[in-house]
């Protein structure tokens, strides 16, 4: 049995702990097959890499409005996704070479396999290989071990050959049709992608619209889009899967209780992500979950003493920047147990890269009223401003919540072009409690630019 001073099961933020700190701590790292974690290899950098060519093809379907005729000839596939991975690919092969046999790592152990608990900071890691299991102690140990993709448990799912999101991006070529089997934003992403290359896209959503965990003015907005440009299908229960011939069929129920098919060449199961806890037989080595994850308190400590946890495999949000916010958390409370420091969840954004992009931060509307909270709503449309009117833009807005009695902004919701980006002011209007008056008049807004947006929403609360 060997002992550690810390062990690292996952190689996602897990992997940004060590730092010249640690140098003469005995440190060993645990993962199983790619290097990296999900956001570097099957996640959001992969998929932002194909949502940027699938937004140049998009904006040529859609030149008409703009005096501009194009047409789209070809999408490249194998160009598209050898760039991608002929990127990421080195770069994971490449942390992992580093960790393993670079002089700066002389204290560190990389074991390629899977970790499970046994007991109290005790794990038994069975190698990739299929190689004989080793038994490991630690005095710390950090689960940062992810998330997996979510597969409906119905009749015939594992006869079909199915694709997720940790697969689809790596298919020979682009197939004819494809059924989406989800309504988040795993789903809205690949559909936007798949749809500008030129494939029939077909969505299947249980609720009764799409990204419903949005605001609903923006959930609203966006499914009637996406109706518009794809097979859209709400209130649809999965009952079975089949292959067949022209690809996969999914047998579904309407809300009406009618029975209906769908084919498709080929199906992306995007239902969600599961957190990996499981995996590790957390309750072996005493740590406590609650809803599938770990159960971490504000500093990432999990209910046994030594042990955190970060990212997917305990986080109720499953976005890197959170995973990166929560590795620097726990770098600095191994560091520094005896005076340690809290994460900051309280202003958590998120977006949406399809088309059009989505970013939200803070409460939605029905989540301020299922609170009870005082507050006042605006809603200013991109085509209200004069860089909206230079991309015709008539579907765009940007929505704000704010307290009127402080000004203080609540949430922020915006729909519409480049939004991950428009809405950064207003986080960090939040972050650092810049009230909505101070934020609107008190700096220059460049005109004409897309920012001006969020300055006529601002000046639009109708505050005390």
């Amino acid at each position: 049995m060997t002992h550690y001073d810390l062990v690292i099961i996952g190689t996602g933020s897990g992997n940004s702990i060590l730092d010249p700190r640690f140098a003469d701590w005995r440190v060993a790292i645990i993962e199983k097959g790619v290097f990296g974690g999900t956001c570097l290899n099957v996640g959001c950098i992969p998929t932002k890499m194909f949502v940027y060519p699938a937004d140049i093809a998009r904006a040529i379907s859609t030149s008409d409005p703009l005096g501009v005729d194009a047409e789209l000839h070809e999408v490249r596939w194998d160009e598209v996704r050898d760039r991608i991975f002929g990127r990421i690919d080195p770069i994971a092969s490449g942390g992992k070479d580093y960790r393993a046999t670079h002089a700066d790592n002389a204290n560190v152990t990389l074991y390629d396999g899977t970790a499970r608990f046994t007991g109290e900071r005790a794990l038994e890691v069975t190698p990739s290989d299929d190689g004989a299991p080793e038994s490991l102690t630690a005095d710390r140990i950090v689960l940062a071990a992810g998330s997996r993709p979510v597969i409906p448990e119905v009749e015939g799912i594992e006869d079909v050959d199915y694709h997720t999101s940790d697969t689809v991006m790596r298919i020979d070529k682009l197939p004819a049709s494809v059924t989406i089997l989800g309504s988040g934003y795993i789903a809205a992403e690949f559909a936007h992608v798949f749809s500008a290359f030129g494939v029939d896209v077909t969505m299947i959503a249980r609720s009764n619209a799409l990204l419903r965990a949005h605001d609903l003015d923006v959930s609203t907005r966006f499914t009637e889009l996406a109706t518009e440009r794809w097979d859209v299908r709400t209130q649809r229960t999965l009952v079975g899967a089949r292959k067949t011939t022209e690809g996969a069929t999914l047998d579904l129920l309407t809300k009406d209780g009618e029975s209906e098919s769908v084919t498709s060449e080929l199906l992306l199961i995007a239902v969600g992500r599961t957190p990996n806890a499981d995996m590790l037989d957390a309750e072996a080595g005493g740590i406590a979950t609650i809803e599938g994850r770990i159960d971490v308190d504000e500093y990432q400590r999990t209910s046994v003493d030594g042990v955190y946890a970060l990212g997917d495999v305990s986080s109720q949000y499953q976005l890197k920047h959170v995973a990166n916010h929560e590795a620097r958390v726990v770098q600095h409370n191994l560091l520094h147990p005896d005076d340690p420091v809290a994460s900051d969840h309280r202003f958590v954004p998120q977006a949406v890269f399809t088309s059009p992009q989505i970013a939200s931060v803070g409460l939605t509307e029905q989540a301020a009223r299922s609170r009870g909270l005082r507050f006042v709503t605006a809603l200013q449309d991109y085509g209200g401003v004069a860089y909206g009117w230079a991309m015709e833009d008539t579907t765009g807005f940007v929505k704000l919540l704010a307290d009127p009695a402080t000004g203080q902004l609540l949430g922020a919701h915006i729909i519409g072009p480049q939004a991950p980006t428009v809405i950064q002011p207003l986080i960090q209007a939040m972050s650092f409690g810049l009230d909505a008056r101070s934020m609107a008049r008190g700096q220059y807004w460049i005109h004409p630019a897309m920012p001006e947006v969020v300055e006529n929403a601002l000046l639009q609360l109708e505050l005390d």
